[in-house]
């Protein structure tokens, strides 16, 4: 079962690390979804973290990463932008090259106050 953790209220230019369960047999992303916006992909990773991608408007702050030992994914947020306010949600999918997820979790909220 995913399920992401870590969010809070944080200020612009600070860190958070978000967390999430993950099973080592998936592919993982992050996405995320402001307010009155549609939920969008911020960063993916592949299962043996050979691969990564990310959204450009988060390229060089937001990092993804996985320990497969302990079944977690993992989202370092640095340099936050009060536009990185919204809810976070993780997902897995079985196929790296699929559009789709197959799976998510439920959210956790970061705040970004200026």
């Amino acid at each position: 079962q995913l399920q992401a953790c870590g969010g809070g209220l944080v200020q612009a230019g600070g860190w958070l690390t978000l967390s999430c369960a993950a099973s080592a047999r998936y592919h993982m992303g992050w996405f995320r979804q402001a307010p009155g916006k549609e939920r969008e992909f911020v960063a993916g990773i592949s299962w043996s973290s050979d691969t990564t991608s990310y959204a450009d408007s988060v390229k060089g702050r937001l990092t993804i990463s996985r320990d497969n030992a302990k079944n977690t994914v993992y989202l370092r947020m640095n340099s936050l932008k009060p536009e990185d306010t919204a809810v976070y949600y993780c997902a897995a999918k079985a196929v790296w090259y699929q559009t789709g997820y197959d799976y998510w979790g439920q959210g956790t909220q970061v705040t970004v106050s200026s």
